[in-house]
């Protein structure tokens, strides 16, 4: 089931590939790489995911994965058994190809108050003692 949280993201192309992070919460998406930002809105069913997401340029440089245009309206189907999705999409304005992506869901770590571990409480008596020098 794809959860609510934040993904590391690899895709590509026959053109190219690239890594990004999307970010999942309350049936929208979002993210970002290198040179678009992408949105839209996401559909989880089981372990099957639809998602319709726009991209935007935010910087000028290389072409995108999808070779010609900046601003693209990307198709998305996957699946998601575990902490990691498999999807296909295709943009509509680039009829025929397909791309392939890679979704990890990043673990986020775990807080000081959350830990059950106990640590003794620092007790500078304890530290070994440096031997004495001679003057």
């Amino acid at each position: 089931m794809l959860k609510d949280g934040t993904y590391a993201a690899w895709y590509k192309t026959p053109l190219d590939q690239g890594t990004g992070i999307v970010h999942v919460a309350d049936g929208q998406i979002w993210g970002r790489d290198s040179l678009m930002t992408y949105h839209g809105s996401c559909q989880v069913n089981g372990d099957r995911f639809t998602a319709t997401v726009s991209t935007k340029r935010h910087t000028d440089g290389r072409a995108t994965v999808f070779g010609v245009e900046d601003e693209l309206t990307l198709d998305i189907e996957g699946s998601c058994p575990g902490k990691i999705a498999t999807y296909t999409a295709t943009a509509q304005q680039v009829p025929g190809m397909i791309l392939q992506g890679t979704l990890i869901l990043t673990e986020q770590p775990q807080l000081a108050s959350e830990r059950t571990e106990q640590h003794p409480a620092f007790n500078p008596g304890k530290l070994p003692r440096l031997p004495k020098r001679l003057r």
